[in-house]
């Protein structure tokens, strides 16, 4: 006698209904017309579930390897586990083991993302430093452009999910869905924008000097003559902010010469506006949240932007001198934000 084919996905799925309907299993028997004690098995292998995993024993090491492993740790720490463990001569310890280990000494983070400091970047760091060691910054706008995506980035969609609870499913899409180029700036305890790029357009000189035309220069005219005689603008050495081009319709708007900051290279630690974004971002983002438009994410950095109090502001604008002063304390070198 052959043997008898297993249920089928549709068999299986049936079964459930008929339970939820209260069946009894050996009237879901006879309506499938399957045996009653394949049935009876699939329920009970069914509401059995998931065994639970039983915690082995770690592997114990001296107090002398474990001295052994804390200096590799500290020098390669971007290394796997395996090769920690290797390098002191410590071998047989299962990779359960190791983390387990690693994990009381340390713990898993990013590397840190810096721009690239040679040492020409650094002089010039330090003489921005000292050209405006005596600024008031008060007086200086501090402007850049942020691109937001529909996804965010992916390592911020991390959360403490529950034992026995399946993690929520994220949409996988090219690029994060696309984004959108935004605009603002920061003087004192106020803040300018944020104002939307128009989707399609690439700043160049020529749209970018447009594009402040339609949003900077309205906020700009409505300030007072002697506002606009002591304010600094700032803007980073973005092609399309620093060409003769940009310069020369700025100069226009009477925006040259002292008035105009000069910037070093590679010095987005010394812009308080990163500042801003990052905060911005971690409202928009927060939970892991995704959008399904450009225009929703707009909405959602211009509502985050509105909770964004003056005293945040002026908190970001005052820590200039600060920085500045870390700057020529490390000769020129990354500060951090």
């Amino acid at each position: 006698m052959g043997q008898k084919k297993d249920l089928t996905g549709s068999e299986k799925s049936k079964i459930v209904r008929y339970l939820a309907e209260g069946c009894s299993s050996l009237k879901i028997a006879k309506l499938l017309k399957r045996d009653h004690r394949t049935i009876k098995r699939f329920i009970q292998n069914s509401q059995q579930g998931r065994k639970k995993r039983v915690e082995k024993s770690r592997r114990k090491i001296t107090a002398h390897e474990l001295r052994k492993v804390k200096r590799p740790a500290a020098k390669m720490p971007l290394a796997t586990s395996l090769a920690i463990f290797q390098s002191c001569n410590i071998t047989g310890v299962p990779k359960g083991t190791r983390c387990a280990i690693l994990r009381d000494m340390a713990k898993v983070r990013k590397a840190e993302r810096r721009p690239p400091l040679n040492k020409t970047h650094k002089l010039k760091r330090q003489d921005w430093a000292k050209k405006y060691l005596k600024t008031d910054f008060s007086k200086v706008l501090w402007t850049d452009e942020m691109r937001v995506s529909l996804d965010g980035p992916d390592g911020w969609a991390r959360g403490w999910i529950g034992k026995g609870q399946r993690a929520p499913v994220r949409l996988r899409r090219q690029q994060g869905g696309g984004g959108v180029l935004v605009w603002a700036g920061i003087i004192k305890d106020e803040l300018v924008g944020p104002f939307r790029v128009e989707d399609g357009v690439k700043l160049n000189s020529q749209s970018y000097c447009q594009f402040l035309e339609d949003t900077f220069k309205q906020w700009y005219r409505k300030k007072s003559a002697s506002f606009k005689k002591n304010m600094i603008f700032m803007q980073d050495n973005a092609p399309s902010h620093a060409s003769k081009y940009s310069t020369a319709w700025l100069a226009r708007k009477g925006i040259e010469e002292e008035k105009l900051m000069t910037w070093p290279p590679c010095s987005p630690d010394l812009n308080p506006i990163e500042n801003l974004w990052s905060i911005i971002k971690c409202e928009i983002y927060k939970e892991g949240k995704q959008y399904t438009s450009l225009n929703s994410v707009w909405e959602a950095v211009v509502a985050a932007a509105r909770n964004v109090d003056g005293e945040q502001i002026k908190t970001l604008t005052e820590s200039m001198d600060g920085r500045l002063l870390s700057v020529l304390a490390k000769k020129g070198g990354y500060i951090g934000r």
